[in-house]
């Protein structure tokens, strides 16, 4: 791709909480070894859940994995949330570059597809050759799906298969931001009802926490900081905002719990738990 042209986006699918022993340090600096490789090669790196869209109903991950022209993803440590979005770029069927590190084993559905590897250490010397290779490996692909109309990186392979276009609707950002609200509270009801499989409630019960009381804390927060709902937080870099917030909380002063009980869960909250 031209160094002229920045415009297009080079999407990334990949943990980012702690994961197979990794910490989330770790995945930070994996994701700023993936965004200079993407910047060498004249992309915009674009973490998949983030988005500046409000009056979009369509959930943002879907949306960029549709959208994105390319996307990275690395499958290190066989993350659920990774694995499956991973499934539904593939479905998709548009350009995908896999990459994992040297101490995970290959899965027997997307082996096929060959996997750039690093090293899970992230040794220098060994970074910068697959940097250098990966780099190479977003220009190669993107210029082959841009050039070749039989372009495919997974689905054709098994047959001709047409990809249904994703619609939009478009709302008003109160409309948006009720309805996110009303989402985070169906998934804590789901949490609950999922008591024994859920780690998130298993830390609440744990600790004496009323969901509840976090849930009502915690919309209170977005609402006067106009997120969304609580994975804006995060990409916004508020976390420490939130904390003292529900530790200023006086409901959330009856729980009883530390600062370093409130940092734990807002970690869980944003990072990635069905929340």
């Amino acid at each position: 791709m031209s160094k002229e042209n920045k415009t297009e986006k080079c999407g990334i699918v990949m943990p980012i909480s702690k994961c197979d022993g990794c910490t989330p340090e770790h995945w930070k600096e994996v994701y700023n070894i993936l965004c200079e490789s993407i910047y060498d090669c004249g992309f915009e790196p674009n973490l998949v859940s983030n988005s500046k869209d409000v009056g979009v109903i369509q959930k943002r991950i879907i949306q960029n994995l549709y959208n994105n022209p390319i996307v990275v993803c690395d499958v290190s440590g066989k993350n659920p949330n990774v694995m499956f979005e991973l499934g539904l770029r593939l479905a998709f069927d548009k350009p995908t570059i896999i990459i994992k590190d040297d101490k995970t084993d290959y899965t027997f559905d997307t082996s096929p597809i060959e996997h750039l590897e690093y090293p899970r250490d992230l040794r220098f010397t060994k970074i910068k050759k697959f940097k250098d290779n990966l780099s190479k490996k977003i220009e190669h692909t993107y210029k082959e799906s841009q050039e070749n109309s039989n372009y495919t990186t997974f689905l054709k392979h098994f047959g001709e298969y047409k990809i249904q276009n994703l619609d939009q609707t478009k709302i008003s950002s109160d409309q948006y931001i009720i309805d996110s609200l009303d989402s985070i509270k169906e998934r804590i009801e789901s949490l609950k009802s999922n008591h024994d499989n859920n780690s998130l409630l298993k830390y609440f019960d744990e600790r004496e926490i009323d969901s509840r009381i976090i849930d009502s804390a915690v919309g209170e927060f977005c609402k006067i900081h106009g997120f969304t709902d609580i994975y804006d937080v995060k990409p916004a870099g508020y976390k420490k905002d939130l904390i003292e917030f529900l530790l200023n909380s006086e409901e959330v002063k009856l729980t009883n719990n530390t600062r370093k009980d409130i940092t734990e869960m807002v970690e869980f909250m944003t990072e990635d738990l069905p929340f």
